[in-house]
């Protein structure tokens, strides 16, 4: 099943395998994509579905050095080149909306810029910058009802570029403890407006966004990425998390959105999200069903068969494999990817992974 065709929407994928997003940090003038970036995504079209690393839909969500963003002429200018470089390989590829919120180092913010969040919480930890190496994160500002809604357009409008630049559809990044999330989660969201305070609250900065790109590009060209067991950047479980997040899967499908996309992160030492919960998440979604986590073709395979879901995601593994797809489908043994080029910038670690012969 891993290799047959799916129809995603008015779209049809080649095979059931999707290139998760990654963190790249190769957008090194102005954070849009270039050549590079191009020929970088272009290598991994066999891919049923392509989802880019996280793309920032405004100045404020830029928070990690050298990512992309999704707002400005130039940048729709750089994903032009992506989303051309790709189709020409017969792929489909969605770009991510990550807006880190407070998880951000002010240093890597562009000039008039700051950070913001649910609250004024500082996240624990550090990032890297370029200016100064490892730095605290900065603290943010809380965002007011009217910013609230003013963030809200920023991913429309974003979700606009991502068309206008030839981009298949959007994936609204609501995992990894990123701003959406950071709404979403009951240990980082402490308001008492109506962005708080409830499950229905929490839920529904998640929800406005999700409507209202569905409302400027279509249902079936936005997505969603949740991970409600995840630990990264202050996250984690909370007391009511499985019925908040069945609810809001629930609105989600009744916006008619294309896919929800669940990452469980116990491969990575997380606590894993419970069988029950991503049958439940399944079961309340009447859309396309993506799991990631820790999958190689077996475990792939083997979730295909059983129902559990209808595409699966693969990370680290595109990353030295471009030509992953094929890999699998023949038996081919995978390369290890080198950690220590993940995030520099040019071609090393990148693009210079060879197919297998």
């Amino acid at each position: 099943m891993l290799f047959d065709s799916l129809k995603l929407g008015s779209l049809t994928l080649s095979n059931r395998v999707v290139m998760a997003p990654m963190t790249r940090s190769r957008s090194v003038e102005n954070n849009a994509p270039n050549a590079l970036v191009a020929e970088y995504y272009a290598q991994r079209a066999s891919a049923g579905l392509i989802v880019t690393e996280g793309t920032s839909p405004s100045a404020d969500g830029l928070g990690y050095a050298r990512i992309p963003g999704l707002y400005s002429d130039a940048m729709v200018a750089g994903w032009r080149l992506v989303a051309d470089a790709v189709h020409a390989k017969g792929g489909v590829i969605f770009a991510q909306l990550m807006h880190t919120g407070r998880v951000t180092a002010a240093a890597n913010l562009p000039k008039g810029a700051r950070t913001v969040g649910p609250t004024d919480a500082t996240a624990d930890g550090q990032m890297y910058t370029d200016a100064a190496g490892m730095v605290g994160h900065t603290q943010p500002h809380a965002l007011t009802d009217a910013e609230v809604e003013v963030v809200i357009e920023e991913y429309v409008h974003a979700a606009k570029c991502a068309r206008a630049a030839g981009l298949d559809g959007v994936e609204l990044h609501a995992a990894n403890g990123y701003l959406i999330e950071q709404f979403l989660n009951a240990k980082v969201n402490t308001r008492t407006d109506r962005w708080g305070g409830s499950a229905e609250n929490r839920n529904r900065f998640a929800l406005e966004i999700a409507k209202r790109t569905a409302a400027a590009i279509g249902a079936d060209r936005v997505g969603i990425r949740l991970s409600p067991y995840g630990v990264f950047n202050g996250t984690g479980g909370f007391d009511g998390v499985d019925a908040q997040y069945v609810s809001l899967v629930e609105g989600l499908s009744a916006l008619g959105i294309a896919y929800v996309h669940v990452l469980d992160h116990s491969a990575m030492g997380a606590p894993p999200v419970p069988a029950a919960l991503k049958q439940s998440l399944r079961a309340a979604f009447k859309g396309t069903f993506i799991l990631a986590g820790g999958f190689d073709r077996d475990s792939a395979e083997a979730d295909l068969a059983a129902g559990q879901a209808d595409l699966i995601a693969f990370a680290r593994p595109f990353i030295s494999n471009p030509d992953l797809v094929a890999r699998m489908r023949d038996g081919k043994a995978l390369a290890a990817p080198d950690p220590s080029t993940f995030y520099t910038p040019g071609p090393k670690g990148y693009t210079d992974y060879p197919a297998a012969g």
